[in-house]
């Protein structure tokens, strides 16, 4: 074994390399991962790959639980040049072993997945790999899918974090990089919390519990003290999430009893499953534009809410729409201006009707923030956008949601 390999593996152990497997909105998702947590050097090397340097360990698997657009998050183990095949193999069967000497079950489940423009012959990777442990007379299984990468579904439910190894692969110019996955998205949670819950507005639309976490942390609240409001709080999915990710004063106003009853259900049903326990919640029967009027001035650290977005189905009078909701925005980003500390922030879903000029809301007062790292802005896998804001949704929707991020001046 050559001094340079050695020196190369105790340089992985010092720096710390993660992984994060971005979720369909790469802006997003980038967006969100670096108001969470600093790293070093990150580099996309795929629409959906995110690799970091971190200067201290990641507990990934408490992290995943408050990323909405994190897929998965893994270390890397291994850098070795493209073309040694040799070398390949042997270190895939290395953190194979390591991997499996750690578990505790009887049996070692193991699986590829691999991100970018570059694709290995995973089968041939992993037929080997078997055949290695079946002359060590280790039981094992290789987990394939017919996928180019295994989902977290797959990954979870054949055990490859506990017991086993989702082995990643993915080119970084003339190298390969080797990782294994640590945590993959709680998807069993996030469903239930988005279709279990017992209140539900289907005919009003409903804010995907991942895209609130996203909001939540573009909020960028420190302090799990700081009061956070919602005031278009509807079925209260920003407020359940802020409540699961730690935070203990809220308030929650909606022009709608039924909505607001609808959040007190959903927000009990939360508290219940999860054990939580002094959360200071208040909600009230209000419109938002009345919003300082059960307020104090200059108390709020964040407005966080997806207000009223205009009618979702049948003929829309589309500048109608746009002109009413925009007066309606402008109004209550007053309010919000009125309720918020100086350097509060504003995080709000403006919607984006296909075909339609952008919204224009009078924000003065804010300043309108763009949260992609100026280091991302170049880069292929961003796609860009008219004016600092992220559009999400899926392609041929009438209405996206377009996420503004706004801070008091």
């Amino acid at each position: 074994m050559s001094r340079l390999y050695l020196f190369s593996k105790l340089l992985y152990c010092y720096i710390m390399k993660y992984f994060f497997v971005l979720g369909t909105n790469t802006a997003l998702s980038v967006a969100e991962l670096t108001a969470v947590i600093d790293f070093n050097d990150p580099r996309l090397l795929a629409t959906d790959f995110l690799v970091v340097d971190s200067p201290r360990e990641i507990a990934a698997e408490n992290l995943i639980k408050r990323l909405g657009g994190i897929i998965k998050i893994g270390r890397i183990e291994s850098e070795i040049k493209s073309g040694d095949d040799r070398n390949l193999e042997a270190e895939i069967r290395r953190i194979a072993v390591e991997r499996q000497a750690a578990g505790t079950g009887s049996k070692f489940n193991f699986g590829f997945s691999d991100y970018g423009k570059r694709t290995f012959n995973k089968k041939d990777l992993g037929l080997k790999l078997k055949k290695y442990f079946s002359e060590a007379k280790i039981s094992s299984r290789f987990v394939i899918s017919r996928e180019k990468t295994l989902s977290s579904v797959v990954v979870a439910q054949n055990k490859l974090l506990k017991n086993g190894a989702e082995i990643i692969l993915v080119g970084d110019g003339d190298n390969i990089l080797l990782g294994v996955t640590l945590a993959v998205q709680p998807f069993k949670d996030l469903s239930l919390r988005d279709f279990g819950r017992p209140a539900r507005d289907d005919m009003s639309g409903m804010l995907p519990p991942k895209l609130a976490q996203i909001m939540i942390n573009l909020a960028q609240v420190n302090d799990f003290n700081a009061v956070i409001i919602d005031p278009f709080c509807g079925s209260g999915t920003v407020l359940s999430e802020a409540i699961l990710l730690g935070y203990k004063h809220l308030f929650g106003s909606d022009i709608s009893a039924k909505a607001v009853e609808n959040t007190r259900q959903n927000i009990n049903w939360t508290k219940e499953l999860y054990k939580v326990e002094d959360i200071k919640l208040k909600l009230f029967v209000k419109n938002a534009l009345d919003l300082s009027k059960f307020i104090k001035s200059e108390s709020v650290h964040a407005v966080i809410t997806e207000p009223y977005l205009g009618p979702q189905r049948g003929l829309i009078a589309f500048k109608t729409v746009i002109s009413n909701l925009e007066e309606l925005y402008s109004e209550s980003l007053k309010e919000f201006y009125k309720v918020l500390k100086r350097g509060g922030r504003v995080v709000m879903i403006w919607p984006m009707f296909y075909g339609e000029r952008p919204m224009t809301p009078d924000y003065s007062g804010f300043k309108l923030l763009n949260m992609i790292p100026e280091s991302f802005r170049g880069s292929e896998f961003i796609k860009k956008y008219n004016r600092d804001t992220i559009i999400y949704g899926r392609p041929g929707q009438k209405v996206y949601r377009e996420v503004v991020v706004l801070e008091k001046i």
